[in-house]
């Protein structure tokens, strides 16, 4: 048995969530759409930015600290939305919620989890944010809003780049289900995960908690498939971001902006914040990585919105790499997931203490202090993917 304490970085996690996940939901959290190239680069093209080491500085004072969207924060980290996160471990997102209070840093539910919006609110203290998908069923997108409301939400976070489903192969030949099908390969892969099969045994939540029973005609899980292959809305526009602002009313944050023209049309709707976000590489295979389009949208919004990334943030120093391409912020979500997946909420909570200081020993030896201060002038190239 790996100890807690033996665990030195996000791809350790990885390598024991592998182990400990059935299959296709472990292949759900870490794969990308077609031939996967936008998943690799989002994570490879970090390693293209290369640091400025400085010496006799003083150092001795740092500090993480910072705000995202008004929300002090122990630093510019928030677990991002991610689907079926109650899948990799029993109550996943109740853990991820409550390791995120604890550390200080935004959680992130997703419209797809499995706890619903309802058990997050009863088992944290803390308000935690929200992620919407734009549906054709209007009627249930503003219940949706209003039970965040109610849950005292204090974020919501809309998702842009889900018009259509981009064809994750991996999920295809898995026959991706929730719970999984009682089929013999996956009886045979669940004998080999017995930690996990006693984790879900011990938990009633098993489907996706914020839409069975809320959404007219799902009832379960197999009503449920129909439903949610219909509801994902093509025709999204503008005119709906302006309807959800009207309709939710607080701190709103725009997630899926690739381009410099969609990030100031993002910007004009007064939204609080975007996400720089391919999701994940899980929609659009063959476009950029998440960090080499950072700069351009920076540029293109300026101070005229808060501008955080996320897509292959493994370590620290990716997110010190961000921020001096000028992201306010950065979100992780498969690091966040094979933390989960491999010791639960102790196993978030280290994975945020590693980031956090990979991150501080990082800013330190590039002479700086604080986050606020950390600029392109910390990068040997820092106009490598102007």
């Amino acid at each position: 048995m790996t100890q807690l304490s033996k665990i030195t970085c996000i791809e350790d996690f990885r390598v024991l969530a592998k182990r400990r996940i059935p299959k296709m939901f472990y292949d759900y959290a870490d794969s990308g759409a077609w031939t996967e190239s936008t998943y690799r680069s989002n994570e490879s093209d970090f390693q293209k930015l290369k640091f400025r080491q400085r010496v006799a500085v003083n150092i001795e004072t740092r500090s993480l600290n910072s705000t995202m969207a008004g929300l002090d924060v122990a630093m510019p980290v928030a677990i991002a939305p991610t689907g079926l996160t109650g899948m990799m471990h029993a109550d996943g997102e109740i853990l991820g919620a409550r390791a995120a209070e604890k550390f200080g840093v935004p959680f992130t539910l997703s419209t797809m989890s499995i706890c619903s919006i309802e058990d997050i609110a009863a088992h944290t203290a803390r308000p935690f944010w929200f992620q919407l998908y734009v549906m054709r069923d209007k009627d249930f997108m503003e219940r949706l809003i209003n039970r965040a409301k109610a849950a005292n939400c204090s974020a919501l976070v809309v998702t842009l780049d889900l018009q259509v489903m981009g064809q994750r192969n991996k999920d295809i030949k898995n026959g991706l289900s929730t719970p999984p099908k009682p089929t013999l390969v996956n009886l045979l892969n669940l004998l080999t995960k017995p930690a996990w099969c006693l984790g879900m045994a011990g938990s009633p939540r098993r489907s996706f908690g914020n839409i069975v029973g809320h959404a007219k005609n799902v009832s379960d899980t197999s009503s449920l498939a129909a439903w949610t292959n219909e509801q994902f809305d093509p025709c999204l526009s503008w005119e709906d971001i302006a309807w959800i602002k009207k309709t939710w009313g607080g701190k709103l944050i725009l997630k899926g902006i690739m381009d410099a023209e969609d990030a100031r049309y993002a910007a004009d709707t007064g939204a609080d914040a975007i996400i720089v976000s391919n999701h994940g590489g899980r929609q659009l295979d063959g476009a950029p990585s998440s960090i080499s389009a950072l700069p351009h949208i920076v540029q293109a919004v300026g101070n005229d919105i808060e501008v955080w990334m996320d897509g292959g943030v493994r370590s620290g120093q990716d997110v010190l790499r961000a921020l001096a391409l000028g992201a306010k912020g950065t979100l992780i979500g498969r690091s966040f997931l094979y933390a989960l997946g491999a010791f639960g909420e102790a196993g978030v909570t280290r994975a945020l203490e590693i980031i956090a200081k990979e991150l501080d020993v990082s800013m330190a030896f590039c002479g700086r202090t604080a986050v606020k201060d950390v600029d392109r002038s910390i990068l040997i190239e820092p106009g490598l993917f102007d």
